[in-house]
């Protein structure tokens, strides 16, 4: 096992761990945790410290700041940052390019996120939080890097660098154009919520991206699926606000908007809300589906012949249920026709009535001819002929959409015998 001691108790901490309480709720704790973190580098690893000249900056957030516009709070851990130079920032439509116009910092003992006055300062040395001001930082994108141009450096070259950090997230972009737009505060947790949306568990296709809060525009966007696909027409927003414009533009428009702190949660709320649609779906659908099967009639398996017909048949292959179209296979000459016997009214086994029936099951059927023209056993079919289910090309699509996950492998297979039986394209 391992030594462990609370923190304050610690006083040997090259052999024994310390252990630092924090909370995810009030935050307590994490200031502790980051002290013990600089005395442990101060202590154990002075020699291993350098400074370097070259800088290193990331953005963590972009805010409005009353008297001095579009800010961004940064982190400057290397080098030295000047008022004027000229930066290259990743943004949301591209590259921002702007110079410095000034840097503040909080007075001593504040929080850089609280408000209040801030002090100047011509040059900053590393490693410091600092608030920048300069002109186009609208669009700027949280978590990613600044960059300096130095003399003669390629400013094109700068901005390639700066959007490199963006590369990785559009590619996760369904190419297809279809799926949910989603929203997160900086690019680490957008690229953390894509990394989750995109695991073999989840699999939620990706249409549009957005980083900072949920605006008219993110609704629009998401709004262009209410035609395609209307379960997509949805905005994913992780640990971000939902401008009042923007809810009330997606209630007007049917766009749904789902906000949460944690991931999983926002996985969760999304998830009953695609088990809603659907269900909605198959009780939309529910007199259209066909599912695929083929019967065999049973010998001296014939009750009753005619209108309704009740016969006890073998489900050879599919599955068997109650309102499926059957129809039977008839060649004459080199021509294939088909000939509808009805629609199926009940299943029974054993007197106890059925559902559906499963492949191998032996059942009794009753077929309803719903008042089209009747058809008699032994006058337009016989033992010999086979009973299918008679699919559509609607009824396909209402099975790919609303019941994939309800048939098999092998019952999907057979879709697509009966698909190139019917000749449907």
């Amino acid at each position: 096992g391992l030594n462990t001691e609370l923190y304050y108790k610690n006083r040997e901490m090259g052999e024994t761990f310390s252990i630092v309480p924090t909370s995810a709720t009030s935050g307590e704790g994490i200031p502790d945790l980051l002290l013990l973190l600089i005395q442990w580098a101060q202590k154990t690893m002075v020699e291993k410290l350098t400074y370097v000249d070259n800088v290193q900056c990331t953005v963590l957030e972009v805010k409005v700041i009353e008297g001095h516009g579009t800010t961004i709070d940064v982190v400057l851990v290397n080098g030295v940052l000047h008022e004027g130079d000229q930066i290259v920032v990743c943004g949301s439509q591209g590259p921002i390019v702007t110079s410095i116009r000034s840097l503040l910092t909080p007075q001593p003992l504040k929080e850089i996120r609280v408000k209040g006055t801030y002090m100047h300062h011509r040059e900053v040395k590393a490693a410091q939080c600092i608030k920048i001001t300069a002109q186009g930082l609208e669009q700027a994108v949280a978590g990613t890097a600044l960059h300096v141009i130095g003399p003669g450096e390629d400013v094109e070259e700068a901005k390639k660098t700066a959007m490199e950090d963006m590369k990785s997230v559009m590619s996760r972009i369904d190419k297809s154009g279809e799926g949910v737009y989603v929203q997160a505060s900086t690019l680490g947790s957008l690229e953390a919520l894509l990394e989750f949306l995109k695991s073999p568990d989840v699999q939620i296709p990706i249409r549009g991206i957005g980083i900072g809060p949920v605006h008219k525009k993110d609704i629009m966007k998401a709004g262009a699926m209410l035609e395609r696909r209307i379960e997509y027409a949805t905005v994913l927003a992780f640990d971000v606000k939902v401008t009042t414009e923007a809810r009330e533009l997606a209630d007007k428009m049917g766009v749904k908007i789902f906000c949460a702190d944690i991931i999983y949660h926002l996985f969760d709320q999304f998830k009953v809300y695609i088990k809603n649609i659907k269900e909605e779906k198959k009780k939309e659908t529910a007199s259209e589906v066909v599912f695929p099967c083929v019967l065999k009639i049973l010998p001296k398996g014939v009750i009753k012949s005619k209108d309704p017909i009740i016969l006890g048949v073998n489900v050879i292959d599919g599955i068997l249920k109650v309102g499926t179209p059957i129809c039977i296979l008839k060649k004459i000459e080199n021509l294939t026709e088909f000939m509808n016997i009805g629609r199926i009214a009940s299943i029974q086994i054993n007197n106890q009535p059925l559902d559906y029936a499963k492949k191998g099951q032996e059942v009794a059927i009753k077929i309803d001819s719903n008042h089209g023209e009747q058809k008699t056993f032994g006058r337009h079919f016989g033992s010999d002929d086979e009973l299918i289910s008679h699919i559509s090309r609607r009824s396909m699509d209402i099975l790919k959409t609303s019941y994939r996950d309800e048939i098999s492998e092998d019952e999907w297979k057979l879709v697509l015998k009966l698909q190139k039986l019917f000749k449907i394209l």
